[in-house]
Order: structure tokens, then sequence, then C-alpha cells
């Protein structure tokens, strides 16, 4: 058994899957609202044990077997980058990013945990390079996610970035593809080539900006504007199309940011053009998104399946589907290897 736990900003997941032969077969799962601060805003143990306990409550009602987690690291909070270096083997690029990681990393690499691993080996390139993706954390977040996964009661066995699971339970294995996840507090945005992890790139536009622009838009209170976002969404023809027209500009920021993103990936790490974009978190159910999505980024968008790879029994299909959009990341750290 292996167990995934992704802490957001205002949900909890955890995904529970069951090793079978040639792949993974659901065997629990869960999600919680929530309402306190994740770990990386808690301010003092009373803090940390409010959200302990409600991770032991949904472990517990969710009925998942291993006490042996694995969590996810929130991405505006870590630094990931694709880093060239000349044809060297796999020792050498381990000595390398020691060496080289300072001058990519904005903190002290004594406060950092740092890790790599290798993309790409381009031996026809001119120069020959290797592609390097360099990953560094700070030290005492690693620790607050451990010491609150360790206050429920839980063991945590590995700890990992948000889109290292997104890319491991929604990219295909043969493509280059766009992810966009919609957290809560930020849209995050990665490109995998061949189901690696290749680009990612983190803004503070997300879930909670669209609610605040529909708030302000209409002159509602954020927990009625929050139910005409997802009731009525990026709908033209629901309340005169007024919240489209009020999530408009704060849409067209984040694909901005995506078209942006495209850019850099071909310019600058000289990847090919992603063939569609997969979309996932909380923001990527709202009514007609997709359509307008696809409409001004002109690329298929499509919500990414986070049991894609999963086997998951008809009945349990049913129960999970209207939240299947929240589990990607829990999936993604069950499945790690």
């Amino acid at each position: 058994m292996s167990v995934g736990l992704d802490i957001g900003s205002k949900t909890i997941k955890i995904v529970e899957l069951a090793k079978e032969a040639g792949g993974y077969k659901l065997r629990g799962s869960g999600v919680i609202g929530y309402a306190g601060n994740p770990p990386e805003h808690c301010q003092d143990d009373k803090e940390l044990s409010q959200l302990a306990a409600a991770i032991k409550k949904l472990h517990k009602e969710a009925n998942i077997s291993s006490k042996e987690v694995a969590v996810a690291l929130p991405e505006p909070q870590v630094f990931t980058r694709a880093v060239k270096f000349p044809p060297l083997n796999d020792q050498e690029v381990a000595s390398a990013v020691k060496w080289e990681a300072e001058q990519y990393i904005p903190i002290p690499i004594s406060e950092a945990i740092v890790q790599h691993q290798i993309l790409e080996r381009r031996e026809s390139s001119t120069p020959p390079e290797v592609l390097v993706l360099l990953i560094a954390a700070p030290k005492i977040l690693v620790e607050k996610y451990i010491s609150v996964v360790e206050m429920a009661g839980l063991n945590a066995i590995a700890v990992e970035t948000e889109l290292m699971s997104l890319v491991r339970a929604l990219a295909p294995p043969d493509q280059t593809v766009l992810l966009v996840d919609f957290g809560a507090r930020s849209t995050d945005i990665a490109i995998s080539k061949n189901g690696q992890l290749a680009f990612t790139r983190s803004i503070p536009t997300a879930g909670e900006a669209f609610t605040r622009a529909v708030a302000q838009s209409l002159g509602v209170q954020l927990v009625q504007a929050e139910e005409y976002k997802r009731a009525y969404g990026f709908s033209e023809s629901q309340l005169e199309g007024k919240i489209k027209g009020a999530l408009d500009p704060v849409f067209s920021i984040v694909n901005e940011e995506i078209k942006k993103s495209i850019h850099f990936y071909q310019s600058e790490e000289k990847g090919e053009t992603p063939k569609s974009i997969l979309v996932s978190g909380g923001s990527s159910g709202l009514p007609e998104m997709i359509g307008a999505m696809t409409r001004s980024l002109n690329m298929e968008v499509v919500i990414g399946n986070p049991f894609s790879k999963v086997l998951v029994a008809p009945e349990v299909a049913k129960t999970v589907a209207p939240y299947a959009p929240l589990y990607p990341i829990a999936v993604g750290l069950a499945m790690r290897k």
C-alpha cells in the first residue's frame, strides 16, 4: 500500500493505492474542507495541532490502512529550474549540482534541501549538454510538513513538490503537455516531456482571486461570491454574463502566464510546443471554463483525470467523480516508486 497526503490551503486530500500487476488500484480516498492554515502559514504548535487533528480524522474516515504517507510541498515555497551542464556522467552531475546550486536558489544553501534529476542528455546539440532539473526547498518548510504528519500519528516517508506529483498522475508518458493546477492561493504551471517534469512556474492568481473579483464587481460578500462563481462560472447566458465579466480580467492574467511559459520553454529550453493542456484543482470545474480557456489559448484543453493510470471499482468511481479535479497531487504522491 502507498498513501499520498495533499495538504492544500482550503482542502486536505488523501489517497491509498494498492500495487496490482503492472499498475495501481484505488484502495481508499477522502477529501475534507479545512478553514485553518496550511503548515507553511501556521504560526505556532496550536495551529499545527489543529491541522494534525484534521489530518488524523480524514485518515480514519477515509479508511486508510497504512500510516506511512508521502506529502507534497506547496509550489510557491520551493525553487525549481532546469539547468544546463556540459556532458557529465551521473556522478559528475551530482557533484556539479552541489557546487552550482548556490547561484540558482535565493536562500542560503545551508538552509535548503537540494535535489536534482537528469531530464535529458542532448548528445547531438552544439555543444552537447545535459539538462538537469534542480529542486530546492527550505529545510524549515520540510520540517513543518514532517512535524504535522507526525503529530497526526502518521509517518512521512517521502516529501516532494506538488508539480512532480501532478505530472506523475496526469502526464502521458510519450508527449509534451502543459499542466495547470488551480489552487486557492496559487496557480501552478508545469510542462512535462515524456512523463517528466521539465518546467515549472507558480503565480499568486488563483481561486481566491476569482472569488474576490466577483465580490468586488457585484458588491457582495465573499461567501455569496464563491457561490455565484461555482454556479455560473464563465457562462454568458447566466446572470447576463456578469460573473463571466468579473472573472475575465483575472482569468486573462492566468492565460497570459500560460502563453509566457510556453514561449519561455520553446525559446530558452529549446522544447517543443505542448500538444495539449491538462487542468486540475478546484477552479477547473467552473462552468464553461474549459471552453473559455480553449478559445483564449487556441489549444486543446481538458480536465485531467487523476485516476487515468489507476484501477477504480465502478461503484467507487461514482463517488469520487465529483471530487476528481482535487485528487491528482494525492494520487501522484501515492504512485511514487
